[in-house]
């Protein structure tokens, strides 16, 4: 049986041990699920640097909710410095994506932001996605 109809099994240690393997090899959604297991502490201790690896992981290969949760760690500071260029950055990436909650997340980041900073904002998600296509693809 399956605890959210996603594919995740009740036995969450268990299905760490497959995220991993799927993780390991590259796939994506691996990458993003083990990435989500480690922020909330499920089958693992919480551990938000192992999170933003994961989830970084699967962020680069165009991931839309990897992209927008990598964003929101680098918002509220969890296991990485807290840095509102890269979140924003992040956020923006995820938007182009059709992530829905997206626009909202980089409204409020916005509002902590000066004009300067989402500009360079605005720049490094652009850079990002010319030096890495798979973002947005």
């Amino acid at each position: 049986m399956y605890a959210n109809g996603e594919g995740v099994p009740e036995d969450d240690t268990e299905a760490v041990k497959w995220y991993r393997k799927a993780a390991d090899q590259g796939y994506v959604r691996g990458q993003y699920n083990l990435g989500n297991m480690y922020a909330i502490g499920t089958g693992v201790p919480e551990d938000d640097k192992e999170a933003v690896k994961w989830f970084r992981k699967a962020a680069e290969q165009g991931d839309a909710q990897a992209q927008y949760n990598l964003g929101v760690m680098y918002y509220e500071g969890d296991g990485v410095i807290e840095n509102y260029i890269q979140a924003y950055a992040w956020g923006n990436i995820a938007q182009a994506k059709g992530h829905e909650n997206a626009k909202e997340a980089k409204a409020k980041i916005a509002e902590e932001m000066t004009k300067e900073q989402i500009a360079k904002a605005q720049d490094l998600s652009r850079e990002m996605v010319e030096t890495n296509p798979k973002l947005i693809n």
